[in-house]
């Protein structure tokens, strides 16, 4: 086997199964050797952390075959839909790094569709029924049993035809009728019993206003679409294999039964998303938005993209994530932890190094000059040379991490204790000589000795101490105010319990979720102090407090009152704490 084909075997073998599908499809010169996808989101909300791999495999797909990927709103539900949500999709979508070819809207094809819709009726392939919804339901049989024939299948197509009309000029209330096609009550797949192509909806358009009260369903909108727009491959979540026959069935009718072998869309299935500790349903995320279980669609607790960007989160570390958990036929319930793994990952390469102090106690240097102060360098990033330098003051007085002292400390206690020495970061080596309580007990203050000659950068600070603090100079730092943010749920896999909840207690889905929130979700530390180099931090700079955690600036910091979100901890302690 020569070299290159063993190099093209291994690169065939590492492609997932949807890339080997197009680059197969490519081989056989389907659809004119081109690629073309779409991304298709409803605009009735905001797009969540599962929306971010169906928008990496669409765009992925066309940028690395030289294809395109569209951008198309499916707007066939006015009732849900809102112009806020169509831009925060494409904010979304841009912040992940892609770009569109072009943008479309379901809405752009009514008049299409109509016309489509029309012809079935006139070749006796669709029919208005007048049956409730419930009725409809009960009469399309199991998956074991056939349906049976709606009473108004046969009726006249004229009659069907001003029935139609009357369905798009409001005369008909919502409910009444829907127009179904006609297939087959007995078909093994019960999406070819009759399905309802057209629903009556007396609701203004964001779009086209009171132009339409009959609008298709998604299975009739939706590879039409493809089609009109050229779309080669349609990638969609497994949930929607059993609808692929009737895709291709309306495909082919659209089409009159034109050889479309070579020149089709095809629809190709993949796994969801799914993380443990996340409620993804933007029904469900639209419940604790509008019941103030949380603040907003962009709360740094929500699985929405929005939320992830105000925590910290980077569209490298997102796009990395999506990538190593791949696409599969099955699906599986991924661990937070992994995701978190991927954005310490990326955050490390690029995240500016800063001190801050969250829980402070103040430390005093007794033996330091009383209004001396120096200035020391500080490296920005370890892992970029390319990342500069910084300064920060260093003084007599100085905020350290409350957690760093302890006056009666194990033996392998290595930070500050009386007696033992600590090297202060880019500073110097001090020792511990006592501390200074309130009549409670507290530790208020804590005092240690520096060596003069230990300072990061002399010969004497090769001296080697087991311990290594953080710092801000008391001076010379701003108050601050910290938001630590841990998973919205303490339940592992939240869509089951609330599921299971519902069922014990007969309660609805807000009373469930409260039982299920955790309360410990939010953090808010209001006595927290940053150096001052923060002070000119802006939302989407990627920050490190140093041995805390990853941090960003919160969209409501103000350079009179800076708020920054814990990203996330430097190493992953949710999973020790809960195994």
């Amino acid at each position: 086997m020569s070299e290159q084909t063993i190099n093209e075997s291994t690169e065939k073998k590492s492609l997932n199964f949807i890339e080997q599908i197009v680059v197969n499809d490519l081989a056989e010169g389907k659809n004119g050797s081109k690629v073309q996808t779409r991304f298709p989101p409803e605009p009735n909300g905001y797009l969540h952390i599962g929306h971010a791999k169906a928008i990496c495999l669409d765009f992925g797909m066309a940028q690395k075959y030289g294809g395109v990927c569209n951008l198309r709103f499916d707007d066939t539900n006015p009732t849900k839909e809102d112009v806020e949500y169509v831009e925060a999709i494409k904010e979304d979508i841009k912040w992940l790094g892609f770009e569109w070819g072009n943008e479309y809207y379901a809405s752009d094809y009514f008049q299409q569709l109509w016309d489509f819709a029309v012809d079935l009726i006139k070749e006796g392939k669709a029919y208005i029924d007048e049956q409730s919804a419930e009725e409809i339901a009960a009469q399309k049989g199991t998956t074991t049993q056939p349906g049976t024939e709606s009473p108004y299948r046969n009726r006249p197509i004229e009659e069907s035809l001003e029935l139609f009309e009357k369905m798009n000029r409001g005369e008909i209330e919502e409910g009444r009728m829907v127009l179904r096609a006609k297939i087959d009550m007995a078909a093994p797949n019960m999406h070819f019993r009759d399905p309802i192509i057209y629903r009556v909806v007396n609701h203004p358009h964001h779009r086209t206003g009171t132009t339409w009260k009959a609008y298709p369903m998604y299975d009739f909108a939706h590879g039409q679409s493809d089609y009109f727009e050229g779309v080669t491959h349609s990638l969609c979540t497994l949930e929607f294999v059993p609808h692929r026959p009737l895709y291709d069935l309306f495909v082919d009718w659209v089409k009159k039964g034109e050889d479309l072998d070579d020149n089709r869309p095809r629809q190709y299935e993949f796994n969801k998303l799914n993380l443990n500790y996340t409620l993804m349903s933007k029904r469900n995320l639209l419940i604790l938005v509008k019941e103030g279980l949380v603040n907003g669609w962009d709360d740094p607790r929500m699985p929405t993209l929005c939320g992830f960007r105000r925590r910290g989160y980077s569209p490298e570390s997102i796009r990395n994530f999506v990538d190593k958990i791949g696409y599969t036929t099955y699906d599986a319930l991924n661990d937070f932890a992994l995701l978190e793994s991927a954005v310490r990952e990326d955050l490390n390469a690029r995240a500016t190094r800063v001190s801050a102090v969250v829980n402070p106690v103040k430390l005093v240097i007794t033996n330091y000059p009383e209004g001396q102060v120096e200035v020391m360098e500080t490296i920005n990033n370890p892992e970029d040379p390319e990342a500069g330098t910084h300064t920060i003051e260093f003084s007599r007085e100085l905020w350290m991490e409350r957690e760093d002292f302890m006056e009666d400390a194990p033996k392998k206690y290595f930070r500050m204790t009386p007696g033992q020495e600590v090297r202060l970061m880019n500073a110097y080596i001090v020792k511990c000589t006592g501390c200074k309580k309130d009549d409670e007990g507290n530790v208020v203050e804590v005092y240690a000795e520096y060596d003069p000659d230990t300072k990061t950068g002399m010969p004497g600070s090769n001296r080697k101490v087991k311990g290594t603090l953080h710092w801000v100079s008391c001076a010379h730092c701003i108050k601050a105010e910290v938001r630590l943010y841990d998973r919205l749920w303490k339940v592992e896999n939240p869509r089951d319990e609330m599921a299971a909840i519902r069922e014990e207690k007969g309660c609805d889905a807000l009373e469930a979720m409260k039982e299920m929130i955790n309360p410990d979700s939010l953090q808010v530390l209001t006595e927290c102090y940053v150096e001052r180099y923060l002070a000119e931090a802006k939302p989407l700079d990627y920050l490190q407090f140093r041995r805390i955690g990853y941090f960003n600036v919160d969209k409501e910091s103000t350079p009179d009152h800076l708020v920054f979100n814990r990203t996330v901890s430097l190493k992953d302690t949710w999973s020790k704490m809960n195994k």
